[in-house]
């Protein structure tokens, strides 16, 4: 198993000193978020050849490895010149990650639930393109439905991923997405079961408790899309019954910390996180071996 972090609250940090920070976390794992200098949102990535060997020497000082490169496009957006655009995104970032080392990259649907069916065609389109790819450089997609992506809930995203028929496709559980998915976080891992590469930790509050005013938006029944990614504790995810999950269907993958509402103590929630995660890994009735770079 391995642990990492989404350095994402630590984005102002340039991209030579990440792995050192990250090392000083207690980390030996990143998950290589969007970020400016790096793979943009939306965007084509930033770096160059030079770059991401000065990155990947960076990485060996610090003893620190590349868990996954996440990148987001508008690769199943309703508009085919910013589909066609993300499929080019997609390929230099797919390369990037081979030239880092990196067997895993995981994304999102994304998309526009108010337009699924034409997301899905433009989704099936760019595997045709990607998938090729992601084959010839031995490099593993794991996808996770995303709130407000064109397939939100969980276990249809679990039917979805089996239909694309690859062994390089798996399935991403977010815990703070959990009540986006369909609020049944077991029945889900159930269903996945070694579909389930990678999840992310992270808490949220249930958008749909206190007869759906748990928030509230003015106007009314405007069409916004909430959830949080706070510390394990904050919010009303069941992480007993996340981590039982996990256990039960035997998971060995990649535990990623995901919290970005804490910029002014990312410090501190990092570190709260990583031993909270492995509190709970540890009542695991045989707890798993981490895995290092």
């Amino acid at each position: 198993m391995k642990l990492a972090l989404d350095p994402y609250m630590f984005r102002e940090t340039p991209l030579l000193e990440l792995p050192a920070l990250v090392a000083e976390l207690g980390y030996e794992w990143i998950e290589l978020s969007p970020r400016e200098d790096f793979t943009p949102f939306f965007n084509h990535p930033r770096v160059d050849d030079v770059t991401v060997a000065s990155f990947r020497k960076a990485l060996a000082v610090a003893g620190v490895g590349v868990s996954s490169v996440l990148p987001l496009y508008r690769w199943s957006g309703p508009d085919e010149e910013d589909r066609q655009a993300a499929v080019r995104y997609w390929k230099r970032t797919i390369q990037i990650a081979s030239d880092l080392g990196v067997d895993t990259m995981n994304s999102e649907f994304n998309g526009n639930p108010r337009q699924a069916a034409v997301c899905e065609r433009m989704f099936w389109r760019s595997m045709e393109e990607l998938l090729p790819v992601f084959e010839k450089e031995g490099i593993r997609l794991v996808l996770e439905p995303h709130p407000d992506d064109w397939e939100e809930d969980g276990k249809r995203a679990v039917d979805l991923i089996r239909g694309i028929n690859s062994p390089n496709v798996s399935f991403l559980y977010c815990a703070p997405h959990t009540f986006h998915q369909g609020n049944d976080c077991a029945g889900i891992m159930d269903k996945a079961g070694d579909l389930l590469t990678m999840v992310h930790v992270a808490d949220s509050f249930n958008h749909q408790g206190s007869s759906g005013l748990r928030y509230i938006v003015n106007p009314p029944g405007s069409q916004v899309t909430v959830h949080q990614h706070l510390d394990i504790g904050q919010g009303e995810v069941d992480f007993d019954e996340f981590f039982s999950g996990l256990e039960r269907i035997g998971f060995d993958g990649i535990v990623t910390t995901c919290v970005f509402a804490w910029e002014e103590r990312a410090r501190d929630s990092s570190t709260f996180m990583r031993d909270t995660i492995r509190s709970y890994l540890d009542k695991w009735a045989t707890p798993p071996t981490f895995v290092a770079p």
